[in-house]
């Protein structure tokens, strides 16, 4: 377990991403592999707080993103990358970059219907947003033995309470900024489905 003692988890998080979300807000530039993956990175331990229903969730998404940050060192923009797999003719091809960037984009996507659900949701369970969340983002793509282990694991989540001690954070705070990943990771998971669509890959896959 990541020790967050003393460290602002969901503020760090909604700050990286308010910063991802002005650079495709603002049109004019192309998102750079560093900070997103940067940005990514910082979502991990989230997973890791959620228990064992999001283990599978936390050990393929840190690997993905571990990739991404590998891949920042020689290719600057997500553009260019998928160009880049596009052109290799190996953009499903299982490790590539362009898939694990589709599997990244389900994992913030994950979060942001989690946070979506908590803030409207009243009570100390998790259970109800955690559900919610994995059967609009995860479920879709994941074979029956995955869903099964992952609605046993739904019994082990932490409380809603456990997870803002977790998280070094109070009610009010933890809102705040889970209203201000919400808002700013919409822009970035349109972005990044354009990517995909543009180049006619879909991405249900």
């Amino acid at each position: 377990m990541v020790d967050l003692e003393n460290e602002k988890t969901l503020r760090k998080i909604s700050d990286a991403f308010k910063e991802l979300a002005a650079t495709v807000n603002s049109q004019a530039a192309d998102m750079d592999v560093a900070p997103f993956s940067r940005a990514c990175s910082l979502v991990s331990p989230l997973f890791g707080c959620l228990g064992i229903a999001f283990k599978f969730a936390e050990m393929d998404y840190v690997a993905k993103v571990d990739d991404l940050a590998e891949a920042s060192k020689s290719i600057a923009t997500l553009n260019a990358m998928l160009d880049r797999d596009v052109e290799g003719n190996c953009v499903r091809k299982a490790g590539s970059h362009t898939r694990n960037l589709l599997r990244v984009k389900r994992g913030l996507d994950m979060v942001r219907v989690l946070f979506e659900q908590i803030l409207v949701t009243e009570g100390n369970s998790l259970k109800d947003p955690a559900s919610r969340a994995y059967a609009q983002v995860f479920a879709p793509h994941h074979g029956w033995a995955i869903r099964k282990a992952v609605a046993a694991g739904m019994y082990a989540l932490p409380t809603r309470a456990q997870l803002l001690k977790k998280l070094n954070e109070d009610e009010a705070s933890a809102r705040i900024q889970m209203q201000n990943y919400v808002t700013a990771s919409g822009p970035i998971i349109l972005y990044i489905d354009q990517l995909f669509l543009s180049r006619e890959l879909g991405t249900d896959w």
